[in-house]
């Protein structure tokens, strides 16, 4: 006896892709989505837009970011960072020090581990 079973039904959150729509609206109409399996915690979504300003988000599973690509007007799938989308990427002002967090305010740092 064979079974058909019905393809598993893939929701993206509304916050994602109402989020993800107001990124591609506000840098330039058009982005590019790289998607990158980060573990248990899903999939990212970075996205380049037109612009170059970066922005990411975070989805289950590669199924949703899919489907996220396919239900954005405006958003592509990127073939990974090659050299011609790495060449468009220009970080907006002060995202270098919200990277790194504390540290970026910080005047002296401890010494590594592993020096002695």
């Amino acid at each position: 006896m064979s079974v058909d079973t019905a393809p598993a039904r893939v929701e993206v959150p509304g916050s994602v892709v109402k989020s993800v729509k107001g990124f591609v609206a506000d840098h330039g109409g058009s982005a590019t989505a790289v998607l990158q399996y980060i573990g248990r915690a899903g999939v990212r979504v970075t996205l380049v837009g037109a612009d170059g300003v970066l922005g990411d988000r975070v989805v289950a599973d590669e199924a949703t970011a899919h489907k996220l690509v396919e239900i954005v007007d405006g958003l592509t799938l990127g073939e990974g960072w090659d050299r011609e989308l790495t060449s468009v990427v220009t970080p907006r002002s002060g995202h270098w020090s919200r990277m790194a967090g504390w540290v970026a305010k910080q005047k002296r740092f401890p010494k590594a581990r592993n020096e002695k």
